[in-house]
């Protein structure tokens, strides 16, 4: 398949279906973490008791397990009291699979939640009163705290402040992928993940800020609620895979800026920023986190590497860059092919 496919939604997620949709879809995408996984179906079933009020279901895509992912979850959907869809993605890429999960969810709100996270047992309260009296048309994300004390605290967010996206605020980070969520007519006016991104890919992150910047551009909020919250048992308890997990991080980022380098010009301000601490730092100046001893120079340079990637891919593939649409004529769009 051509590279710039993957970027065109390929379901109208906005159809409306002969079925009733259930309120809520989770979809978690895995690969070869049958455990993690295994804790991670079940909070979301004990999610689902504790509110049955909102209705659910599972999506579950295996992205090209080779363990016993296919058979464990075939045994965990025939005895589950939910509506469990398993989806295979053989293609290698989270934003390959993150797709495979859109195209295959039914719920009025999209939940994309990872396998080695566990929901709040009052998740489906919280995302459905965020939703029946907040903003619609939104990407929403929630808290995301260490599912182990004994892991390095990275890859989460404990803000207690509801916020939401600004140019001034680099989008990384600001609403994780592990936890994030919107309304499928959302889903259809931001289209498909791109699937140059995210991990499984040679750019190895950032296929969920990408599609931050993709919202904001089309004038959709990015949101950011201090409740609706998962534990993440990331793993990771050296500073050695925190590093190595900080490099993958800036190297995503650094692409991203390059993409949207004419359409987001913002993105480059922010690089800039961190150029400037970086030098700072030399001269005394504090380090990206100071609790983790992270350095600001290794995102200068992977955001570099990472951007001379980005380069290569597009021109290896001959892709054109995404076409956005302002959310008032997709949304024409929409309402028409109804």
């Amino acid at each position: 398949m051509a590279l710039e496919r993957t970027l065109e939604p390929r379901t109208n997620l906005c159809a409306a279906g002969a079925r009733t949709r259930p309120y809520a879809s989770f979809i978690v995408c895995t690969r070869n973490r049958v455990r993690a996984l295994k804790a991670c179906i079940r909070s979301i079933e004990a999610a689902r008791s504790a509110y049955p009020a909102v209705t659910s279901e599972l999506v579950v895509v295996d992205n090209g397990s080779t363990d016993d992912t296919p058979l464990e979850l075939r045994r965990i959907a025939a005895s589950s009291n939910m509506t469990i869809t398993l989806v295979t993605e053989p293609r290698l890429g989270l934003a390959a699979a993150r797709n495979a999960g859109l195209e295959r969810a039914g719920g009025r709100i999209l939940v994309f939640v990872d396998d080695d996270c566990e929901i709040d047992r009052a998740y489906l309260r919280d995302l459905e009163r965020h939703y029946v009296t907040g903003d619609q048309r939104v990407v929403r994300g929630g808290r995301v705290e260490l599912g182990n004390a004994c892991d390095q605290p990275f890859t989460i967010k404990r803000s207690k402040i509801a916020a939401r996206l600004t140019r001034d605020v680099h989008p990384g980070g600001f609403v994780l992928g592990c936890n994030m969520t919107m309304h499928r007519e959302v889903a259809a006016l931001i289209g498909h993940f791109d699937e140059r991104f995210g991990a499984g890919t040679p750019l190895h992150s950032a296929e969920d800020t990408d599609y931050l910047v993709r919202a904001f551009q089309l004038g959709i909020p990015v949101e950011y609620v201090p409740d609706m919250t998962v534990f993440h048992h990331h793993g990771r308890t050296s500073r050695a895979a925190i590093e190595k997990l900080h490099r993958s991080y800036s190297l995503g980022n650094g692409a991203l800026c390059l993409k949207h380098l004419f359409k987001a010009p913002w993105l480059l301000r922010h690089f800039c920023w961190t150029v400037r601490s970086a030098c700072g730092q030399v001269f005394g100046g504090p380090r990206f986190d100071p609790e983790l001893q992270l350095s600001h120079w290794p995102i200068v340079s992977m955001n570099l590497l990472g951007a001379a990637k980005f380069a290569y891919l597009v021109v290896a593939s001959r892709a054109a860059p995404t076409e956005l649409q302002p959310v008032e004529e997709r949304t024409a769009e929409l309402e028409r092919s109804r």
